[in-house]
């Protein structure tokens, strides 16, 4: 089915800040846009909030006057649903409740047309139940935006049991034809991007409750190891605790208690005390006016570092070599295991091992473990744990090679699989599991993380990159350190590593 023709009528039904975003994409793409909502004055309201908005654009030279009161013109606020009966598609925006939204969708079905596609936004409900006993229950599709929907690329096109391909196929092509970036799903807890980014809050949340470093220290890894926007910690205080923590406890419920999506306590006890991010003022971080930012944790050492040896390859951290090349520092290879030395220190990838349960293992002294980076070329900042037998000179020789390199370096302690590696590992894991079980497809998943939540690369991909036998080997480590199904890996990556397939192939 092709797109909806751009003089087909679009109503969206709820006019809060997501439902009004909808209609001023649609109303972008051309179509003549009905936002209804039931409470008196507020489409006309959110319409005038839109037009404020495009006025924001014409004073910055990014869309032109005709365009914004073309745009206006497109907006009409309807005080009755009756109105809606002539639309070829209606988009519900409305709250989160599986009765109050099929007691709307049974309204729709008998208001508009037969061909009229009805879809819902929901970030979190079964399509299947929503459109469970309508008479038509193929023509109820998912059509999930993200917040705010005229910037944000992503939107997955959601089928349940019951919904029509063809009409998939259609909402598809109109969310492409309005300038997005669709992916189809199917109707499973959290669809792509809330089940498979639960890991990125989880292992960060995990390190904070053990220990391992203080937030501004992990958020600061993710950012400058790990290339994502946000750390952990800074992202659920922008989400709000509320928020993100009801996402993780109802994928946590709707997958039956399913350890990888255990929520946090510590959340838990934000949400408890009030404390739910900006909103509020305060979550892991201060928003009070002249609050301080607490500063990522940083070694530094003095010690003189000159040369360097390289045993055998570092894999994905093999960039690093290079860079402390061009930093004036020598390098001399030789066969070996995959590790570099300097001075008394041993400095190797994690592999998702305790450091000094891998410095017994693999009888490495002074042994020092550096975490996964996105880019070892461009990272500013990695992060470092040392085996309990590693001496402090040799953690300084560490230290003071890395920052020949121009890297900051923040300590975590004695954690299996540190910060950056951990996460994306669970990330892909969580990424491999949503193909196995035929949500998504593998490019589905990686473009769903990418434009849905701005992760500097597919999971998928990215694991690809790291290699997956390391990427199974730290996960097989990390449930052999917690002794949790948590860290279980897919039976799919299990399967890609035993065939030398990749995931994307």
């Amino acid at each position: 089915m092709p797109a909806l023709n751009a003089s087909a009528t679009v109503a969206v039904i709820g006019a809060g800040a997501m439902g009004a975003g909808i209609a001023q994409v649609a109303a972008q793409a051309g179509h003549p846009v009905k936002l209804y909502d039931n409470r008196p004055g507020a489409s006309a309201q959110a319409i005038d909030g839109i037009d404020r908005q495009l006025g924001r654009l014409v004073e910055k030279n990014k869309l032109t006057a005709e365009a914004r009161a073309a745009i206006v013109a497109r907006l009409q606020p309807v005080e009755a649903i009756e109105a809606l009966a002539d639309a070829s598609l209606v988009i519900e925006a409305i709250v989160e409740n599986l009765e109050v939204k099929r007691g709307l969708l049974r309204q729709l079905e008998d208001l508009c047309s037969a061909d009229c596609i009805l879809a819902s936004n929901t970030s979190s409900l079964s399509i299947t139940s929503l459109a469970a006993g309508l008479k038509h229950p193929g023509r109820v599709i998912g059509m999930h935006f993200f917040n705010p929907a005229p910037l944000m690329a992503l939107v997955e096109i959601v089928s349940g049991l019951a919904s029509d391909r063809a009409l998939a196929e259609g909402l598809y092509e109109t969310a492409k034809a309005w300038g997005k970036q669709p992916v189809h799903t199917k109707s499973t807890p959290g669809f792509i991007v809330n089940r498979v980014a639960r890991p990125f809050y989880a292992e960060s949340l995990r390190l904070l409750q053990e220990g391992a470093a203080g937030c501004a220290t992990l958020d600061a890894l993710m950012r400058d190891a790990g290339g994502f926007r946000m750390g952990a910690f800074e992202l659920t205080d922008l989400i709000g605790h509320d928020v993100n923590y009801a996402v993780t406890c109802s994928v946590f419920d709707a997958y039956y208690g399913d350890f990888r999506f255990q929520p946090s306590l510590i959340q838990k006890e934000l949400v408890d005390a009030g404390r739910l991010g900006r909103k509020s003022g305060h979550g892991f971080y201060s928003y009070a006016e002249g609050a301080e930012r607490p500063q990522p944790v940083e070694l530094s050492s003095d010690a003189s570092v000159e040369s360097c040896v390289v045993e055998g390859s570092l894999g994905v951290a093999e960039p690093l070599v290079q860079r402390l090349a061009d930093a004036g520092v020598k390098v001399v290879r030789r066969d070996g295991s995959g590790v570099l030395r300097v001075g008394d220190a041993v400095i190797a990838l994690s592999d998702g091992r305790l450091a000094s349960q891998r410095s017994r293992e693999d009888g490495m002294a002074n042994l020092v473990l550096i975490d996964l980076a996105l880019d070892y070329t461009k990272a500013i900042r990695l992060g470092i744990a040392c085996a309990a037998s590693t001496c402090e000179a040799a953690r300084d020789q560490a230290v003071a090679l890395l920052q020949r390199a121009g890297l900051k370096v923040s300590p975590l302690s004695d954690i299996p699989g540190l910060a950056v590696l951990r996460t994306v590992a669970m990330l892909a894991n969580e990424g491999a599991d949503a193909v196995l079980q035929g949500v998504g497809s593998a490019g589905d998943i990686d473009l769903a993380m990418r434009a849905g939540v701005n992760y500097p690369q597919g999971p998928l991909a990215w694991a690809d990159a790291i290699g997956l036998p390391v990427v199974l080997r730290t996960l097989e480590n990390l449930q052999a350190a917690y002794g949790e199904e948590r860290y279980r890996p897919s039976l799919l990556l299990r399967r890609q590593v035993a065939e030398g397939r990749n995931f994307r192939d």
